[in-house]
């Protein structure tokens, strides 16, 4: 495709190489996919198109990074994504799903109706495990597990919790730190789960780095993010219903914007813009349902061409400014030749294409070239 859009053209331009061929062969390339899958993988090139751009123009001295940049990005997504799925109907699906499962049902305020006629029967159970507890400390084979977990129970709930709260077993400190505990294990086990396949390769030649990816400092910091996200929520969410004297979706905005600061445990502008572009996504079919915005037809497999073609422009002209794991996947995926493009005649585009390839030249055939190669081939 590179060859027929020169040949075309007539000319090399810097766009050709990478854009030009890439655009109608990525276009061609999404209509054979399945239609379910096209949504997910939209999403994916144009979140790693719009880092990508942004890389160049601050490269080119078009853009100046903000400091934790990502963080803030952050924070503003966490804050709207956290207010929608505070509003009735805000989310569907997947999104409302996971969010249910990090911050827990007890932020949905459908579930208030439910929950406040569970306080009678909250006050019986307290009847009732305080009589089962009398009833077990008269017998000698009292478990100690079982006491700790009765102390447990009743110092949170013994503590102050608002009238608003919906987490009637917890007060509102323990309902903050059991948030914190839970997701913190949860984002533990998924770092473990991530790496202990890899070390269980070299298990019998290098058992120690089994223990190195169970105590693997990635492994904290996930773990660390994530928690701390559910604990500043919810802490914030119960302190703003404390102040306030009621609850209000608003609160979802100061509470999401705060937590989304966790995200300086865990650093990753993969996580904050895939998060932005599924938030722009969903403002946008929000839009399309309230007759605010137009639909277009089609138009997720011309997004996917053109953010696949922006990346690979910058995978030929300047891959310094492609993700790394993006240009990892691209060198396995054609087993290594397209690190093998000399990229020391596209240098005169300005756009610095060698710079990572420490002055590699390869060698060509003279038969083929319009000029003498600086290496031949030799048979």
């Amino acid at each position: 495709m590179r060859l027929f859009t020169s040949k075309l053209l007539g000319k090399f331009y810097v766009w050709s190489a990478g854009f030009g061929a890439a655009l109608p062969a990525s276009y061609l390339a999404i209509l054979i996919e399945r239609k379910s899958r096209r949504g997910l993988l939209t999403i994916y090139m144009a979140n790693l198109a719009t880092e990508s751009i942004f890389r160049m123009a601050v490269t080119r001295g078009l853009l100046t990074p903000v400091k934790h940049g990502e963080v803030l990005l952050f924070c503003f997504t966490a804050a709207l994504y956290m207010f929608f799925f505070r509003c009735k109907d805000g989310l569907k699906g997947f999104a409302f799903s996971a969010l249910k499962f990090i911050v827990g049902k007890e932020e949905i305020p459908t579930h208030s109706v439910v929950a406040e006629h569970r306080i009678p029967s909250t006050t019986s159970g307290h009847i009732t495990e305080h009589q089962t507890l009398e009833g077990r400390t008269k017998k000698t084979k009292t478990s100690f597990i079982a006491l700790t977990r009765q102390l447990i129970a009743r110092i949170c709930k013994r503590g102050p919790r608002h009238r608003c709260c919906k987490h009637y077993d917890d007060n509102c400190i323990s309902y903050c730190v059991k948030g914190f505990i839970r997701m913190f294990g949860v984002g533990y086990l998924i770092q473990c789960c991530l790496r202990i396949p890899s070390a269980f390769r070299h298990l019998f030649t290098k058992p120690s780095r089994l223990l190195s990816a169970l105590y693997n400092k990635e492994n904290f910091q996930l773990g660390a993010f994530l928690g701390s996200f559910v604990s500043i929520y919810k802490g914030t969410s119960c302190f703003l219903r404390w102040v306030r004297n009621l609850d209000d979706e608003l609160h979802a905005l100061i509470a999401g914007f705060l937590a989304g600061m966790s995200m300086m445990f865990y650093k990753s502008t993969s996580i904050s813009t895939y998060l932005a572009s599924k938030l722009v996504e969903t403002l946008y079919f929000k839009g399309i349902e309230a007759g605010k915005c137009p639909y277009f037809a089609h138009a997720d497999t011309i997004i996917y061409a053109i953010s696949t073609a922006v990346c690979f422009q910058a995978a030929v002209m300047e891959v310094q400014n492609l993700r790394p794991s993006y240009w990892k996947f691209l060198l396995r995926l054609t087993k290594g030749k397209f690190a093998l493009m000399n990229r020391r005649a596209l240098d005169v585009f300005g756009t610095h294409a060698s710079r990572d390839f420490k002055g590699y030249i390869p060698r060509l055939d003279p038969r083929y070239t319009l000029i003498k190669p600086e290496l031949e081939l030799h048979s």
